[in-house]
């Protein structure tokens, strides 16, 4: 590639690229560069959310640069504040490790494991002491600080802010001075603390970092940040056939950002694909894409056949969950005999089910949250509720 193809692949997708020249000048020297993206680990489970970040990284380790995973162990346990109202509570250290190794075991489903650096910010920031802490303090101003959007709200709400909330920023800026960064990573959301490390490396005498954010990937309901605490998520290590089903579900028009943030298809064939290819078509392909990486083909090609055979075919689902539950001469509401066969977390939330026409008994829709059941030993019944979830229960 030529330093202007590089600077194109690098970039795509990208909402930030501060400074484009700068990074084209590092390009240009001929060697491979240092590029860091930092991890508070305090979920271990990767969602397709994460990985818009991971494949970027994947794309500088493409092009021979260095690439650095940056777990935060000391930072994860001060607490990121990006986007909180309140002081978010620490972890702990065992907790903070625990979560560390579910993440090395999952992103070397993208990275290169011979060429990815896992590294522990604790090496340097804790080194620094209660001294090195003031000395890195002084480097910046309360007032540049309070600029950040979310401490500035906090601020104006009269919101309680700690104030080892304000060194966050700092130490995690003080992680690129430490590596000697020539790129740094992150959302959109991490704007400000990247922009920090640019600043703190010029008052060590260094050359500041490039900073390049990534779009915050909107999960299944086409609205919020995709977050597993939302529920809208499509974690990494699900099963294939559930990762099929949930790539479905999401609208035709934001299928076209998954396969720009979660593929490696060029903006130049995404934009064919889109001229040329039926949604429902395009949308089965993401599917088989995503699954393919994550798994393997033989499980993409499976997942999209029991898709086809439950959702086109009407079919019951060959892994099909059986549950027993204990009988009664009494009739069950429908949405405990729900719950009871984990098919939704509470029974508020089957009733909501329920009401909206979600639930199928034996493929005859109920409508009536206050329908009961018969569950005399023997009766058993075929539940469907919402579009993926399927169950045979047994009363015994």
């Amino acid at each position: 590639m030529t330093i202007d193809e590089q600077l194109d692949f690098l970039g795509k997708g990208a909402v930030n690229l501060v400074e484009r020249n700068d990074l084209k000048a590092k390009l240009q020297r001929g060697k491979p560069l240092t590029i860091k993206v930092g991890f508070d680990p305090t979920a271990p489970d990767i969602h397709l959310g994460h990985t818009v970040v991971i494949r970027k990284m994947k794309h500088f380790q493409q092009l021979g640069h260095r690439v650095i995973f940056l777990i935060g162990d000391f930072t994860g346990m001060i607490g990121d504040p990006t986007g909180k109202k309140a002081t978010r509570p620490a972890l702990s250290k065992e907790e903070v490790l625990a979560n560390a190794e579910t993440y090395k075991q999952q992103v070397y489903k993208i990275l290169d494991p011979v060429k990815t650096e896992i590294r522990f910010n604790s090496e340097w920031l804790g080194a620094l002491g209660a001294e090195g802490m003031i000395r890195l303090a002084a480097k910046y101003t309360l007032a540049r600080i309070l600029e950040r959007d979310d401490f500035r709200k906090r601020f104006d709400g009269h919101q309680p802010i700690a104030i080892h909330e304000l060194l966050y920023p700092l130490a995690q800026a003080y992680d690129s001075v430490a590596l000697k960064c020539d790129v740094e990573m992150g959302g959109t959301d991490q704007l400000f603390n990247l922009l920090v490390g640019r600043d703190l490396m010029r008052e060590y005498g260094l050359e500041p970092q490039v900073v390049l954010t990534m779009p915050l990937l909107e999960g299944l309901d086409g609205i919020e940040k995709m977050s597993k605490s939302l529920g809208n998520y499509i974690g990494i290590n699900e099963e294939p056939g559930s990762i099929f089903g949930k790539v479905m579900s999401i609208s035709d028009e934001l299928m076209w950002k998954y396969y720009l943030l979660c593929t490696d298809l060029t903006p130049a064939e995404i934009e064919e694909k889109k001229r040329s290819a039926h949604p429902m078509d395009a949308k089965r392909e993401l599917a088989r894409i995503i699954i393919a990486e994550f798994h393997d083909k033989d499980a993409a090609t499976e997942a999209e056949a029991e898709f086809r055979r439950v959702f086109s075919e009407r079919q019951i689902p060959t892994d099909l969950e059986e549950s027993t539950l204990p009988a009664s001469d009494e009739p069950q509401l429908l949405s405990k005999i729900i719950v009871a066969a984990g098919l939704a977390p509470t029974n508020k939330e089957a009733q909501r089910l329920i009401g909206q026409g979600g639930v199928l008994v034996d493929d005859e829709k109920v409508e009536d949250s206050r329908r009961a059941l018969e569950a005399a030993a023997g009766k058993s019944y075929l539940l469907k509720v919402g579009k993926r979830r399927f169950a045979k229960i047994t009363f015994s």
